[in-house]
Parts: structure tokens; sequence; C-alpha cells
């Protein structure tokens, strides 16, 4: 069985200051402390984008500062908050396809890991252009009959709260027709983004999404706008403040299991 850590959207601002009320790098900092109390013989932790709030090499260095404790390898996705630059300096070994763009792949005993990049300068959207997508259809023949899973920050659909799907993957035919000859072997997709905790299937492809480590999207439904429709009544996006948590990903040959772990609720344990 393979078990990895799934977090997201740490949002890492400046030193001891605060974001939307609350710390990030305390939180974070929380999040490695039960990580490695409750789950340190993961295979590696995978952290779906917006490392960052807004980017800079003082956030950057603060996150490696705060992930350093960890024992396993931290696999990094950009996201719309991150700056590539600042990334790869801060992480040298970060995924850097030959375009530049973040995205690589990690191979291991249950299936292939394939880390995209779905970040454009200043846009809060998503974007795959066909140079990304030719690596990922390229990435996707060289592991025929092997699981492939795809780790993402923006999800290349609606997930029905308008102010997030104004900020979707607005353009999604690249990366479809990157995946459609491979689609039988993509076991799960993982993404981040959302700030919500969302799971289900799209176009029969199993995905799954959690909480960020710091602050939340509000769960507004409502009535359902298409993309289209969001951005053009730019909907807005109502944040919240619940109980944050990380995701304990286990995989065997025949199963894929997605743990919600909440880190900040204490360590008590009673029978029932």
């Amino acid at each position: 069985m393979l078990k990895f850590i799934h977090l997201t959207d740490p949002h890492l601002v400046g030193r001891n200051e605060a974001l939307y009320g609350t710390d990030p790098a305390w939180r974070l900092r929380a999040c490695v402390a039960d990580i490695l109390a409750t789950q340190g013989d993961a295979a590696f932790c995978l952290i779906t984008g917006d490392l960052t709030h807004r980017g800079g090499s003082d956030a950057f260095a603060l996150l490696r500062e705060t992930l350093q404790p960890l024992p396993m390898p931290v696999h990094l996705a950009v996201g719309n908050h991150d700056d590539r630059d600042d990334l790869h300096a801060a992480f040298p070994d970060s995924f850097r396809d030959a375009d530049g763009f973040v995205q690589g792949r990690v191979d291991t005993p249950e299936g292939v890991f394939l880390i995209l990049d779905t970040t454009e300068p200043g846009c809060s959207h998503g974007v795959f252009c066909d140079r990304r997508a030719d690596w990922l259809a390229r990435m996707l023949a060289e592991s025929v009959a092997r699981p492939v899973y795809l780790c993402l920050h923006h999800p290349p659909f609606p997930v029905g709260i308008p102010g997030m799907d104004r900020l979707t993957l607005r353009e999604s035919t690249p990366f479809l027709r990157a995946i459609a000859p491979h689609r039988a072997q993509i076991r799960h997709m993982f993404f981040g983004h959302v700030h919500r905790p969302i799971s289900g299937s799209w176009r029969g492809l199993p995905f799954s999404t959690l909480h960020g480590t710091n602050h939340q999207v509000a769960l507004t439904l409502g009535g359902y706008l298409s993309p289209a429709q969001a951005v053009a009544e730019n909907a807005p996006v109502w944040g919240s403040h619940e109980a944050p948590h990380y995701g304990v990903v286990l995989i065997e040959d025949d199963l894929v299991l997605v743990h919600q772990r909440p880190f900040m609720a204490g360590p008590e344990r009673f029978h029932l």
C-alpha cells in the first residue's frame, strides 16, 4: 500500500503576519507537527498550489523553513497566488519542464503521479496551454499500462460555487485532448484552489480536494451558474473560518482512499 499526504493552499505571507485573521505559517506548522506525530510513515507529501498568498522570496523561504522537519519528500505544485521564479529560487529541485512550467512526474510502486502547472501570471483562473498539454500527453504515453494520478491546482470543471467557478480552468480543451487516449489509466485527480472538501467524478475520472490549511471558501451554492455566467456576473468569492485539515491517501491495486485529517482538533481519544 502507498500512503501519502495531500495538503493544499497554505497561502503563506510574512513571518508572524496574519491573513484573514489567522497566521498561515502558524497553521502550517501545526499541520506539519500533526503529520510528524501521526503520519510520519507517509511516502511523500503533495501540496497542490497557492503555497504563498502573494509570492515573494521571504514567503517562500518561510515555506521552506516550515516544511523542513518533514522526513518525506515534498512535491510542490504551483498556484495562481505563487510566482514560478520565487518557487524555483527557494526550492531549486522543484519541478520544471523544458518550457519552464512547474511540471514533473513522481514514479511510485503504485503508479505515476503527474504534477501539472495551471497558472498564468496575472490570472486568477486556470490556464493549460498546448505546450503544457503536449508535455502531459507525452508523459501519459510513456506511462502506458501504469496507473496515473493527476495533481494540479485549478479544477478543470465547475464545482457549483459561482465565485470559484469563474476561476476554474476556463479552457479545458488542451487538457481534454491530452488525456483522451489515456482515460482508462487515470485513476484519480487531486487538486486545490477551491478550499472545500469535495469529491466525485468528472467525465468518469474520480477526484478529490480539501480545505486549505489557513482559510476556507464558504459553501455558497445557491442557483447554479455556468462558468461563463459566473464570469459575466463577476460572482464574488466568500471566505469562511472552518477547521482546516489535510488528506491522508492510501492506494492499493484496486483501491484509492482519501481520509480527511483535522489537525487542530486535539489528540483526545475515547471509546464509543
